[in-house]
This record gives structure tokens, C-alpha cells and sequence, in this order.
């Protein structure tokens, strides 16, 4: 492909050179140039990628895109100036592998929960439905039936559209894919096609790196923003910024909720461990996940499935069978003591309180609740101590101990956890920094039929610890005290 054409949509500011070049390879990690690549320098969260701008042309860059000019510019190569290179990276990984997001209906997921349930049941209902599909996730991504493992909750643009390519010359038609508000800011989805755009809602998260709570909502509006007209976009009306995420929109817009009029308007009428029954549009449906949160993820995925013009019953019969992410509300029963062990990816305080909520609608009236909770390190500090207080207020015994401490001290993450809490909270709470031992305590604390929340990794199999991952998995873990304890 020649370069000229690798550059389609991007802002170009000035061209050194001749475009009429054949390009092999794009990158934007310095690290994977081969001969005849073009390398895009971004600046990023860690690393500026112009620094290595003569590292690529060592290793046999052909082309280089940038916004800032290098201090020398050599023989030979030809220099790209554009506006944003993380956009023109975007750009120019569509174009390279031949805008395979065009050839399939994709469909994006954003919000601050919900995302990983709402892309997974997608892929199940629509594979169900006799469709070859994609799934990019938190959890895991999948071309049709086979798993490539995720790294990133979206990747990098490159491997993105690389992904992408596979997924359509393997005979995806559909692809389903959380878009998260990283993805968005620094571009990774830019020149995607978008068939469809679903918004779940959102909360305190992320102001890490989005700094303010409103940058955080700019930027996941940037998502509805850029759909084109062709493109439907649902939005939960019940969340009270869910008509704003819209309000710009030239999608075609649709609303779903639970307490008010919408497009797709549901009803719970039970909620309990074996389910919930809804009424979804004046059809009753009984389905195998549980807690008001999930009723919204369904409300969502019946509504793009509907806009994906599929049919309205048939909908309704798959996603009944169906089972959520992993762990998302995984929960496990002790053969012996009937002790419930749940364990949840919560780890924003609002999906924390939503667990929380719905374990409390699903007791009997005299189980204790025992949560386990920690707080991930090089990350949000701010919603620490709300963390530490929405566990205590909504449990009855609260143990705060390590997530993915990173390079943080998992003592001084405790430490932040704990200040959110009054007198009262501190009486029911333990700070035990090592999870092994947090979980066997918790569930050596539980009498029979107790409820045990562990919170916070869900899915993942791993603690990282001062730049090391550990094997580590919360729901093994459980097992494991359940034999070992003789729950």
C-alpha cells in the first residue's frame, strides 16, 4: 500500500518527501519497526514517542508522522507533520489494513459500568443467533469461537485494526467492543466505523488520568459525538446523564429504562439467586442474571439487538439462557454451611454500592454480609476512602486488603481507604494487606448461610505487585478456603 493512501483523513500539516512510497508495516511502538515501516510518534501517558523517532529510522523506518519536528531530518526518509498523531494513528491502522470495521457491524460499549456484561452478552446473544462474531473486552477477546487473550480494555490502534482485520477475513459479521474512556481520549477507535454506540452510565472513575469528574464526561460524549448518521445510539435515560451523552449526537437516538418512559422500557418483577423476571415492552421473561444492574445491561443489549434489526421475540428467548462476563456477580455456595461467596469486578464505589444493593435484596433478613475490598495502586486515590465507606455502611463486617498494589505500598492504600470512615465503620472493619489471608478470614468469620462479597479483580487471574504479576484468583481462592475451612 502506497503511503499516500495509508494517510486518507489524516490532518496532514506538512510532507517532506515523496507519499508515493510503498509502505510494509504501520507501529506506534518503536520497539516492533521492521524495514519499510511508517512510525507514528505519539505522545503518550508514560513515554513520548518522539524520542525515539531515530531508533525507528535505525531499525528500517521508511516514513515517519509526527506533530513536533525532530532536530535533524535524514536522507532518505520521508517526514509527516500532522495535527495529532494518536489521531493520525487511527487513521492511518484503518486505512493500512484496509478499514475492516467497515466490511462488519460494529457496535461500541461505554460507560463507567456495565461495559464487559453488556459487549459479552452481545457476542453470546448474536453468536447464539447463528452469527459469527467478535468480542473485544476487558475479560477476553474472541474471533467467532476461538479467545485471544486481552491486555487492554481496547487496545492500541494498530492491533485494534489488526484484530479487526482478522475478525472480518475470518467471516465476522458482528463485532461487539468496549470502548473505554482511555480508548477514546488517546484515539485508539478513531476512523472506526461505528454501526451503533450504547451508553450504561457513569461515575466516580478514572480521574487518575481524566483529572476532573466533566473531562471524564467530555470525553466519553466524544464517543456519541463522532457517530455518523447512519449509526443508531442508545443511552440509559435513568442514569442523569444519559440524555446529555445523546444530546449531540446525529446518530439516530433511543433511550432504554427501568423507572421511566423510554424506547425500551423494563420492569423487575423478582429478583432473586435464580434469577430475574422482567417485563421487558409488555413481554415477561425470566433470566439467569441477577441485581438491578444487570436488568439495565439487558435493558441495553435488547435495544441494540432490536436496531441490529433482529427479531424481537427470538431476542428475548436467547438471552434468557444466557450467563453474564466472568466475574461479574460469579457467585459459589459451600456444600457443607450454604455459605455464599460472590465474587464481583466492583471497583468504583458506585459499582460497589450496586453489588452491595443487591445482595441486600437478595437476603432472607438474617444473613451477615462480609465484604472483602481493596483499592488498586497507581490509580484513582480520590475514591478510596469513599470505597472503604460505602463497604462499611452497606456490610456488616468489612476486611480492606490489597487489589493490584502496583508500586504502591498496599499499607498506605489501606491507610487511604480507611479515612473515609466514621467511628462507627471502624468497629466493624479489619485491614488484613495480604488477600489470601483476607478471604480466609472472611470466610472463617461466615456462619452458615453468611454472604461473603470479595471485590474488586473479578475476572482477573493475577496480583500485580512492584511491576510483578502473581498468579492470583480470587474465585480459586474461594474453593480453596471452602475445603480448606470445611465450609
Amino acid at each position: 500500500m502506497l503511503l499516500s493512501e495509508v494517510l486518507y483523513k489524516v490532518n496532514l500539516r506538512s510532507v517532506k518527501g515523496s507519499t508515493d512510497i510503498s509502505v510494509k508495516n504501520i507501529q506506534v511502538d518503536s520497539r516492533k519497526v521492521v524495514e519499510g515501516t511508517v512510525f507514528v510518534a505519539a505522545k503518550g501517558t508514560v513515554t513520548d514517542g518522539h524520542q525515539f523517532i531515530d531508533k525507528a529510522i535505525e531499525s528500517g523506518a521508511t516514513a515517519i508522522v509526527y506533530e513536533v519536528t525532530p532536530p535533524s531530518l535524514r536522507e532518505g526518509v520521508v517526514y509527516v507533520q500532522v495535527e495529532n498523531s494518536a489521531a493520525a494513528a487511527g487513521y492511518m491502522a484503518h486505512n493500512f489494513f484496509g478499514r475492516p470495521s467497515e466490511e462488519m457491524k460494529v457496535v461500541g460499549v461505554t460507560g463507567t459500568n456495565g461495559k464487559t456484561t453488556i459487549a459479552t452478552l452481545l457476542y453470546k446473544l448474536f453468536a447464539s443467533l447463528g452469527y459469527k462474531c467478535g468480542l473485544l473486552s476487558t475479560v477476553e477477546n474472541h474471533i467467532g469461537d476461538k479467545v485471544v487473550p486481552a491486555t487492554h480494555t481496547t487496545p492500541d490502534a494498530v492491533n485494534l485494526n489488526a484484530l479487526l482485520r482478522q475478525m472480518a477475513d475470518e467471516g465476522c459479521s458482528h463485532v461487539f467492543m468496549e470502548s473505554s474512556s482511555h480508548a477514546i481520549q488517546q484515539h485508539r477507535i478513531t476512523g472506526l466505523q461505528f454501526t451503533g454506540g450504547l451508553f450504561s452510565n457513569i461515575t466516580h472513575d478514572h480521574l487518575d488520568y481524566h483529572k476532573t469528574f466533566d473531562e471524564y464526561i467530555r470525553v466519553k460524549k466524544a464517543f456519541f459525538d463522532a457517530l455518523p448518521s447512519s449509526a443508531f445510539a442508545i443511552s440509559n435515560v435513568d442514569d442523569k446523564r444519559g440524555a446529555v451523552m445523546l444530546q449531540n449526537t446525529n446518530a439516530k437516538k433511543y433511550f432504554y429504562s427501568l423507572k421511566t418512559l423510554a424506547d425500551f422500557k423494563g420492569r423487575i418483577i423478582e429478583n432473586n439467586l435464580t434469577g430475574l423476571v422482567m417485563d421487558i415492552n409488555g413481554q415477561e421473561v425470566h433470566f439467569r442474571l441477577i441485581g438491578e444492574f444487570n436488568a439495565y445491561n439487558l435493558m441495553a443489549v435488547y435495544g441494540a439487538a432490536v436496531n441490529l434489526n433482529e427479531d424481537k421475540h427470538e431476542i428475548l428467548r436467547n438471552l434468557s439462557v444466557l450467563t453474564g462476563a466472568e466475574g461479574r456477580f460469579d457467585y459459589m455456595i459451600s456444600a457443607k454451611d450454604k455459605v455464599i461467596a460472590i465474587v464481583d469486578y466492583a471497583h468504583t464505589p458506585d459499582a460497589l454500592l450496586n453489588v452491595l444493593a443487591t445482595i441486600k435484596k437478595l437476603k432472607k433478613g438474617f444473613e451477615q454480609v462480609i465484604t472483602v475490598v481493596g483499592c488498586g495502586g497507581d490509580r484513582d486515590r480520590t475514591k478510596r476512602p469513599v470505597m472503604g465507606s460505602v463497604a462499611c455502611e452497606h456490610s456488616d463486617k468489612v476486611i480492606f486488603t490489597s487489589d493490584n498494589p502496583r508500586s504502591e505500598d498496599p499499607l498506605q492504600i489501606i491507610k487511604d481507604m480507611e479515612e473515609g470512615l466514621l467511628p462507627a465503620a471502624k468497629r466493624k472493619q479489619l485491614s488484613i494487606a495480604e488477600r489470601k489471608e483476607a478471604i480466609k478470614t472472611a470466610i472463617s468469620l461466615a456462619k452458615p448461610e453468611d454472604i461473603v462479597l470479595i471485590a474488586g479483580k473479578g475476572h482477573e487471574k493475577y496480583q500485580e505487585i512492584k511491576g510483578v504479576k502473581y498468579d492470583f484468583d480470587d474465585k480459586k481462592m474461594v474453593r480453596e478456603m471452602f475445603d480448606e475451612l470445611g465450609r
